[in-house]
């Protein structure tokens, strides 16, 4: 029998019956699903257009008692990793445990989960390390994470690594370096008051530069968070027109929260880390189970996926 690939694992795992790209109406037969769409929305593709899609798949909250599947360990975040590229992914946001399982921000960890990833995937990845403090630790320890790790991108939470005005200038030395290291950043934002921070930011010049890639947060690392498209209002139509933007959200929601983003000209991240629930509300099997039904979603209304080469260049041309 010939051996099953990754993508069709994952289709197998992520559903009780296959997908259906066609709906049937009375006295017409079988239907596209993209002609319908395409009605709906009265707009036509984009064009050529192309989506990022990000896999967040541990976080530095959930243990394995929330879901046997969250990967943790090196080997298993090689695993996903490998489940998320063929289900679509182009960069992936990792965490890593200390012995206790406790969230850390231990450079050796960063490094064997990092050596992991890329002997699974090769450079069909982009591998982006947290700084997330989560309470434990310090603007100082977040930045002398990224100096000693190198990482190829990191994600930084604008309102943890620059608590008040007294760290950017260490905020913006970071960021100096990070350019000529040419070393990805993105910026967390959780709501416009941050939003409007970093634009203020920029017009200082405390950014090295005249944009920079974010990540727009809907909600909260809260019980029972149930984020909706709407919230992507507080985000919309800022001041400075960030060219390459991104959105995480919570809850059963959050595929249509994405679909909803990359409509609007974002990227998209989806994982365990923010949701570990299908848009019917069941359990995703795994991390790749919650690509799936938003890259379907996406390439039905003739959005390009792109891959990890292709966000590198992107990113690049800001950065």
């Amino acid at each position: 029998m010939q051996k099953m690939s990754t993508l069709n694992k994952v289709r197998r795992a992520s559903f009780s019956r296959p997908p259906t790209t066609m709906l049937r109406q009375r006295g017409t037969g079988r239907v596209p699903l993209r002609r319908i769409y395409m009605t709906i929305l009265k707009a036509p593709a984009s064009g050529g257009r192309g989506v990022a899609i990000a896999v967040a798949p541990n976080g530095g909250r959930l243990l394995k008692t929330d879901h046997p599947g969250l990967p943790v360990a090196p080997a298993e975040l090689a695993e996903c990793a490998a489940e998320c590229l063929a289900a679509g992914a182009s960069l992936i946001h990792i965490h890593v445990r200390d012995e206790s399982g406790r969230h850390c921000l231990d450079v050796e960890r960063y490094r064997a989960a990092t050596a992991a990833i890329r002997a699974s995937v090769s450079e069909k990845l982009i591998i982006q390390v947290t700084t997330e403090a989560l309470g434990l630790f310090t603007p100082s320890q977040q930045i002398a994470l990224v100096r000693t790790l190198r990482p190829e991108a990191c994600s930084m939470a604008l309102r943890e690594i620059v608590p008040d005005a007294s760290h950017e200038p260490a905020f913006a030395q970071l960021l100096e370096w990070m350019r000529r290291e040419r070393i990805l950043p993105q910026i967390i934002l959780y709501d416009r008051v941050d939003l409007e921070r970093l634009e203020e930011m920029l017009r200082r010049g405390v950014v090295p530069a005249q944009d920079i890639p974010v990540l727009f947060v809907l909600g909260r690392y809260t019980k029972d968070q149930h984020s909706t498209p709407a919230d992507l209002q507080e985000f919309l139509n800022p001041s400075h027109a960030f060219s390459h933007w991104s959105m995480c959200a919570f809850g059963p929601d959050a595929s249509a929260c994405a679909v909803s983003a990359a409509l609007l000209g974002g990227n998209i991240r989806v994982g365990f880390e923010n949701s570990l629930l299908l848009p019917d509300g069941r359990l995703a099997a795994n991390n790749a189970a919650l690509i799936l039904p938003v890259r379907e979603s996406l390439e039905l209304l003739g959005r390009q996926i792109e891959t990890a080469d292709m966000q590198r260049a992107a990113m690049e041309k800001i950065w």
